[in-house]
């Protein structure tokens, strides 16, 4: 197939795939405030807000530390909220990296360690949630409890093949095309302008926060690193690293008893209605809330309604 019909054709199921609304989301759009550590020689941006059990907030591709914004204060209430932009994300430093989750779990699992977390809650998204997952299997001792939404989840992710991802298969195998994934990523913006503004049923995300978003990629160059997550994205067993660790993730998961708390939508991206009742039925002391309808970006959709199951979830804990 020629290049450019071969790009317009994934752009089109791309599209299809979502729903695009011509109403806006209500989001405020203000920034909170950010500190920064040094680790492993690069500037780690996070926010924190509040005192008491640590709640740390991962955040996935291509989002940052800023989908988090109207959640926090629910949290920060009675918790120290933690929320960190991801290596190459958001506020925190840009370096060249090779191995995409490899490299940023350094980063991140360094930073998690010096903050010398005890009794932490980790509340995981899109690949926030593989990350998580990973810190929660390896570290047990700190933490004690795990949320997640639209989370990398057994038995789909990692997915055994192209054919197991639906109607997003023909835009994966697209942006795995040298070329067609660097001109529908890095110089159409397809991830943040149209999966990530009009991903939702409820409506488009606001011009203001969408500018929030887009200010960490201000040219084609600076978004590598979004494409280089959605390459990373385990089908058929590669990238190998990362399907190890996916597969590892889901094994712990089917078998730790570790307080979990699930938040889902419909029709969701990952975690679909017929994915949410597979995870009640397999995982062990889970509980979860049906938030309504929604897209993969559920931060947008129900940021009052997930800040409060959050902090009424961590009470009982």
């Amino acid at each position: 197939m020629e290049r450019r019909t071969f790009i317009k054709s994934a752009a089109a199921a791309f599209t299809m795939a979502l729903l695009t609304p011509t109403t806006l989301l209500a989001s405020d759009a203000a920034a909170p405030s950010k500190k920064h550590m040094s680790i492993l020689g690069e500037s780690l941006a996070y926010v924190e807000q509040g005192e008491g059990r640590p709640v740390v907030f991962l955040h996935g591709n291509p989002s940052s530390s800023f989908v988090w914004r109207n959640i926090i204060p629910h949290v920060a209430k009675t918790n120290r909220a933690i929320a960190p932009d991801l290596m190459g994300m958001g506020d925190s430093g840009k370096p060249s990296m090779e191995e995409t989750y490899k490299e940023s779990s350094q980063y991140l699992f360094r930073f998690l360690d010096n903050l010398e977390l005890e009794n932490a809650v980790l509340v995981v998204h899109d690949w926030g949630s593989g990350l998580g997952f990973e810190y929660a299997r390896t570290r047990p001792e700190k933490i004690s409890g795990v949320v997640f939404m639209e989370a990398m989840t057994p038995p789909f992710i990692p997915y055994p093949s192209y054919e197991a991802m639906g109607g997003f298969a023909d835009f994966m195998r697209a942006v795995r095309t040298p070329g067609v994934g660097e001109d529908m990523i890095m110089e159409q913006n397809m991830l943040l302008d149209q999966f990530m503004r009009h991903g939702s049923p409820n409506g488009a995300i606001s011009e203001a926060a969408m500018a929030e978003y887009n200010r960490y990629y201000p040219n084609a160059q600076s978004r590598k690193i979004l494409l280089d997550w959605i390459r990373e994205i385990p089908i058929a067993g590669s990238p190998a690293y990362v399907s190890q660790v996916a597969e590892a993730n889901n094994a712990w998961l089917l078998e730790s008893d570790l307080p979990k708390l699930m938040l889902h939508v419909s029709p969701g991206a990952i975690i679909s209605m017929e994915q949410a009742k597979t995870l009640q039925k397999s995982l062990t002391n889970l509980e979860s809330v049906y938030l309504g309808p929604g897209g993969h970006f559920v931060q947008e959709d129900y940021p009052e309604e997930i800040g409060q199951a959050i902090s009424d979830w961590i009470q009982k804990l």
